[in-house]
This record gives C-alpha cells, sequence and structure tokens, in this order.
C-alpha cells in the first residue's frame, strides 16, 4: 500500500485505466499538458495524443464530442477545469447524456466519465470556487461522486471509467495535495456506497468531500469533551447510501450535516429528509446542518476563510444538539 496525494490518486487511476483499456480517451482543455492542476501530466507522452486530446475552450463542445465517442463504442473521461464552466456544457450533459439511454430504449450506453474541480480553496472567487453537486445529483441518469481521500479517489474514478452510465466525478481541489494510504492493485470502489470513517454511538456526522477531514478532526475534539461520534463520508451524492446513514441515525439519535455548498437546496437538505423519513422516531434532537451562507464566494483571502465552514462550525454543531438532551 503506497502513500500518494489526492490527486497522484487521481492520476494513477487514469494511467491504469487507459492501460488496461484502449477505448478510454482523455478529452479536455491542455490535457495533454496536464489540465490546469497537472493532474493528466504525462498521460499524451505514454499514450499519444490521439488518445489525450487537447480540445478548444469551447465546453459544450468538448461534451458533446465525447458523448458522440461514448455512443460509438468510446469511453472518453472529458475534463472540465472548473465545475462553475460545467455550466456551459449542461444542456449537453443533461439534455443528452443522461437521456440517451432511456431515449433508446436502452439500446445506446453513454460511459462517459465527466471529471470536475469545485470548492473553496486559493481565494478564487465566486467564478471558480463553486460547488454544485446538488444540480446534478437532480438529474436522472447521472450518476455523481465526491471522495474525500486519495484511495477513494483512484477507486471511484477507476468505477467510473468502467461504469456504462454517465458519470461526474468531482474533486475538491483544496484536497489535491493531502496524502494518504492508496492499495495496490486493481483497486475499485463501488459508486453507491458510504463509508464510516469513524465508529461512534452518540452523534452521526455526515461530512462530503473536504468536510469529511473537517468531521474527523471535529470528532477528535469531542471525543475529549466525552461525546462519541460517528462519521460518514457519503462518497457518491447520487445514488445516494442513505441505508448507512439511517442505521447509524437510529443507532445514535443525533445528526449532523456538513458540505461546503450553500445549504439551502444542497445535498444536506436531500440527506436530512430522508432520515427524517425513515428514522424520525429515532431522533433526540433536530437535525442540524453545516454549510456555507447562501451567497457569492468572496475572493479576499480573510472573508473567504470566514465563508469556509470547518471543523468548528462541525464541533459547535454537535454541542448545540446536545443542549437540546
Amino acid at each position: 500500500m503506497a502513500e500518494q496525494t489526492f490527486l497522484e490518486a487521481i492520476r494513477a487511476g487514469l494511467h491504469e485505466e487507459m492501460s488496461r483499456d484502449p477505448a478510454v480517451y482523455v478529452f479536455g482543455e491542455d490535457v495533454s499538458l496536464g489540465g490546469p492542476f497537472g493532474v493528466t501530466k504525462g498521460l499524451a507522452e505514454e499514450f499519444g495524443i490521439q488518445r489525450v486530446v487537447n480540445t478548444p475552450i469551447s465546453e459544450a463542445t468538448v461534451m458533446g464530442l465525447a458523448i458522440g465517442a461514448a455512443t460509438a463504442g468510446l469511453r472518453p473521461l472529458v475534463e472540465i477545469m472548473f465545475i462553475d464552466f460545467i455550466t456551459l456544457a449542461l444542456d449537453q450533459l443533461v439534455n443528452h447524456a443522461a437521456k440517451l439511454h432511456y431515449m433508446s430504449g436502452g439500446q445506446l450506453a453513454i460511459p462517459l466519465t465527466v471529471r470536475v474541480q469545485c470548492g473553496i480553496s486559493g481565494a478564487m472567487g465566486a467564478h471558480h470556487s463553486q460547488s454544485l453537486e446538488s444540480w446534478l445529483a437532480h438529474v436522472p441518469g447521472l450518476k455523481v461522486v465526491m471522495p474525500s481521500n486519495p484511495a477513494d479517489a483512484k477507486g471511484l474514478l477507476k468505477a467510473a471509467v468502467r461504469d456504462d452510465n454517465p458519470v461526474v466525478f468531482i474533486e475538491h481541489r483544496g484536497l489535491y495535495w493531502g496524502r494518504g494510504k492508496v492499495p495496490d492493485g486493481d483497486h475499485l470502489v463501488p459508486i453507491g456506497k458510504a463509508a464510516v470513517l469513524h465508529p461512534g454511538e452518540q452523534v452521526t456526522i455526515v461530512a462530503l468531500a473536504n468536510m469529511a477531514g473537517a468531521a474527523l478532526a471535529a470528532a477528535d475534539e469531542l471525543a475529549a469533551n466525552e461525546i462519541s461520534a460517528e462519521v460518514i463520508d457519503p462518497r457518491s451524492v447520487s445514488p445516494l447510501d442513505i441505508g448507512t446513514i439511517v442505521d447509524s441515525v437510529r443507532k445514535t439519535g443525533r445528526m449532523v450535516v456538513a458540505h461546503e455548498a450553500v445549504e439551502q437546496g444542497g445535498v444536506g437538505a436531500e440527506i436530512t429528509a430522508a432520515v427524517q423519513q425513515h428514522a424520525l422516531y429515532y431522533l433526540d434532537a433536530p437535525i442540524v446542518r453545516v454549510a456555507a451562507p447562501f451567497a457569492p464566494v468572496p475572493a479576499s483571502p480573510a472573508l473567504e476563510k470566514e465563508f469556509l465552514p470547518g471543523q468548528k462550525r462541525i464541533v459547535d454543531a454537535v454541542k448545540k444538539l446536545f443542549a437540546h438532551s
């Protein structure tokens, strides 16, 4: 088991899947040069520019090209530099990629993986810092995953490439240089299965992507105050593993949901509704959501720091739950 950064784990997954299957192609802006963060660096030298294809700066064109390639039997892997720019490709992604299997009566498969970077990091401001996963999770026919650590990044990416459905693979760029152990060999993580990162007995903390690390730090802090927290990483936003979350809440009786996206209309609202539907009478206190304010992300580093939810807000939310006891 090797230690890798989040970025290196994704690159390793790309390399392994391109080596395994000649139908896997990479499309995107400057991907032969590594892309904006260097994730695809070295792939063009290894596999050639026929399979690592630089595209025009036109997200709709890139997505349309990839969908056509998928219907023709390839397994395209598209890189959209920032999730903010996926808005320019939503017609292709939502109205075509997500629906062609259904509209063809099952005759067409769309084995398309779309890599996008998201999140608040580096004071990049309102146009480069959004978290739009809940938009995509609302679309039948799309799968949406958000890994929180290098092992899951590699395993989920490899699973996405092998899936016959379109998968949006969301990478929080604030995680790129974090390190972790990655299993050797053909490591796959099933799409739609949550992970219990830290067992606990008194409160469930459901934390998505970069918030998983903040939740683990919060669990350690809470343990010093004799509060036992269970931390769950959904890993997949769609399909969402509600069963694992509900089982935990039935045990703990309390839940906090943390994500970096704004609270209104976020994935946390869906998780909250599902838990209330399936475990309402097990709850000892109201569910609390920890999320970003309902405002554009500020470009000021000082304001960005205040805007970003994290460990302290998770700890405060848990303590609020116990105030109801």
